[in-house]
């Protein structure tokens, strides 16, 4: 668990990690040059129990902290935590009896819930606990992943091997959580969903998905695509992009660093069989034409992805295999 200006709220994460039904847990937390109390109160804690442990970070940010942290763990299995949130008190022991059953080669991954001090949660983040939720219901975060981040980054359960095989907590990249998600992907684990709320998942003005600059594209396409052309892109077969909003456009720009040959749809009139951006824009049917095409979607609209997928349905074209959503 990495710290950094949270004093206010570490005696509700820590009470609710101290009171976890289940006791057999080390937590490693690492103060990230904190300007305000949160050294003394990490050290409070420490005097009421010795399974706390806590460090400086030697470095600067969030990657650094973990990463630093990371080194001191002698437990098993990885949890990560955020200081300002905190836990269901079955949280650990639900996701250890799901991970004891299948064992190595395995993430366990849950539901969460945001919340805010006073008030009410905002519709979007409200949105984004639903579909997060559904996911691990449903395990597809496979099927999911280009969308948007699949496993939160404090809301999954791994053996300590698997985590380093993946490089856990080295690569110095932001969104963190989101490039784990894909390097488990890569690795081939099997992600286990859980339908049930594991985290409680703060808002707060200053939370750095707000301030940092790494995160103000909240699209992520460059880290998208770097993943989508080393793990499923085969160049043998014809690359489309249906959508042709701001979303298409700014997916298109992106591209170009990693192909040239494009078939760009939609069903806009206004656009079909005019040149955007360098590519002649076609009506989204010509996709029946190709020769086993690579669908890449970049439509937000919920209404219209429905549509899209019943096309999809249509004309025999399955999820991972034939298509992908990127928004």
């Amino acid at each position: 668990m990495a710290v950094k200006d949270t004093g206010p709220y570490l005696a509700e994460c820590l009470d609710s990690i101290l009171m976890q039904t289940y006791e057999n847990w080390e937590l490693i937390a690492v103060n990230d040059h904190s300007a305000d109390d949160s050294w003394e109160r990490l050290n409070d804690y420490v005097q009421q129990d010795e399974r706390i442990r806590i460090f400086q970070s030697t470095g600067h940010r969030l990657n650094p902290a973990l990463k630093e942290g990371y080194q001191h763990c002698r437990g098993t299995l990885i949890n990560r935590m955020d200081s300002d949130d905190y836990m269901p008190l079955d949280k650990l022991e639900a996701m250890f009896d799901v991970w004891a059953v299948h064992g190595k080669g395995v993430v366990v991954a849950g539901g969460v819930e945001h919340f805010v001090e006073n008030g009410t949660v905002g519709p979007g983040f409200q949105r984004y606990d639903q579909w997060l939720n559904q996911v691990a219901k449903t395990s597809t975060h496979y099927q999911q992943i280009y969308k948007e981040c699949v496993i939160p980054s404090h809301c999954w359960l791994i053996h300590k091997e698997d985590f380093s095989a993946v490089g856990a907590f080295d690569p110095d990249v932001y969104p963190e959580d989101y490039d784990l998600c894909f390097r488990f992907y890569r690795k081939g684990y099997k992600i286990i969903g859980m339908d049930k709320i594991l985290h409680f998942w703060r808002d707060r003005e200053d939370r750095i998905s707000r301030t940092w600059t790494e995160y103000k594209d909240n699209r992520y396409f460059e880290l998208k695509l770097k993943y989508f052309f080393e793990l499923d892109r085969d160049s043998s077969r014809p690359l489309v992009v249906w959508g042709a909003g701001r979303n298409g456009k700014d997916l298109i720009k992106v591209l170009a660093k990693y192909e040239q040959e494009i078939h760009w749809v939609c069903d806009n009139e206004r656009k079909i069989g005019k040149e955007i951006l360098g590519h002649q824009m076609y009506h989204f049917s010509s996709i029946k034409g190709l020769d086993r095409p690579q669908i890449m979607v970049v439509i937000a609209a919920p209404s219209a992805k429905s549509e899209i997928e019943n096309h999809f349905t249509q004309w025999g074209k399955k999820p991972v295999e034939d298509f992908w959503f990127f928004v």
